[in-house]
């Protein structure tokens, strides 16, 4: 049996250690004792530059690559900037893999999202639904380059030999998220939205769609467990998990889903405010469900380990303590 992706003395890099999945991965890597991570900054090594992503592999001698690097972004983000969301992630993926292969990194672990399923797919979502239908409109092109993402990590399996795997976590919230109301996912958009409604004695929140799309999320330091968990297996008993030499695909999710109504309330509870809730019916839903079927990383014995309702609260903790006083500065100046 092969050995493990990760091992003693692996020279780790992670990818955007700076976002709210890259750090968590940071975190968990150390919390295991891991002490040789390679990190930079977008000021030291800007993975658009195809030269500079190149240099820096031939340079660091790194052993195994998380790739948690992106454009990411909620519906309004999605559909404001689809050239930049689309080039942005297909370039960062072409530099990475390709330099990675060059440099002779066998082991690469990709970070997908759960928008590359069809937008009508049958629930729950098993991987081998990846295509088999139109995808939703409202984050196509942030989808095609994830995909393109897998596709390149099989292309590189089959053509070189390689070990890259791609994993696609469900939605994600926790420390570290992003609350900007013009590109931020739902979940940090609810928490910004009813706290300032409650400091600003609101009657109401105004909350896109309809809140009758189901979601599924994870906190973001359940997939980093689930990141290093996988890494920790043997590359034999990962790569068993595709059957015929398919796609090298994982979901993560908690296998469990919510209405957007739901979650809504549930936020509303959290935060305190007591105002209503108001759908703005004009605003688009996306796509109507997507729960993940995670039979493939079950099978190997993982288990996510925080429940949503304590999650929102541990991460509006951290809003509170963190974000709010930055917006709240920023309104005053």
């Amino acid at each position: 049996m092969k050995s493990s992706f990760l091992s003693v003395g692996t020279r780790l890099y992670v990818a955007g250690h700076r976002g709210m999945v890259g750090s968590a991965i940071v975190r968990k890597c150390r919390q295991e004792g891991m002490e040789d991570i390679v990190t930079r900054n977008h000021a030291d090594l800007d993975l658009l530059d195809q030269r500079a992503v190149h240099d820096f592999f031939q340079q660091e001698k790194i052993d195994c690559v998380i790739l948690a690097a992106a454009r990411v972004g909620g519906i309004l983000a999605n559909s404001t900037w689809p050239a930049d969301f689309i080039y942005q992630n297909l370039v960062i993926e072409t530099n990475v893999l390709h330099a990675a292969w060059q440099a002779g990194i066998k082991d690469l672990l990709f970070l997908g999202s759960s928008c590359i399923y069809p937008r009508l797919a049958p629930q729950p979502m098993k991987e081998e639904y990846l295509l088999t239908g139109p995808l939703e409109q409202t984050n196509e092109p942030y989808a095609v380059a994830k995909i393109a993402g897998i596709k390149m990590c099989k292309a590189w399996n089959r053509q070189y030999g390689t070990n890259y795997l791609a994993v696609m976590p469900t939605n994600l919230y926790g420390p570290g998220d992003h609350y900007d109301l013009h590109d931020s996912h739902v979940l940090p958009a609810l928490i910004r939205k009813m706290h300032e409604a409650k400091e600003q004695g609101a009657d109401e929140v105004v909350v896109w769609g309809t809140g009758t799309p189901r979601r599924e999320f994870l906190h973001c330091d359940d997939l980093a467990d689930a990141v290093v968990f996988l890494l920790h297996r043997s590359r034999d008993e990962v790569f068993s998990l595709f059957p015929d030499q398919g796609d090298p695909l994982i979901n993560i999710g908690c296998g469990q889903d919510v209405t957007i109504a739901e979650l809504a309330g549930m936020v509303r509870d959290v935060v305190g405010f007591s105002g209503r809730i108001v759908w703005d019916h004009s605003k688009p839903d996306g796509t109507p469900r997507k729960l993940l079927d995670i039979s493939r990383i079950s099978s190997l014995g993982w288990r996510p380990r925080i429940p949503l309702r304590e999650g929102i609260e541990q991460t509006y903790r951290l809003f509170r303590q963190e974000v709010a006083p930055r917006l709240a500065g920023r309104h005053e100046g």
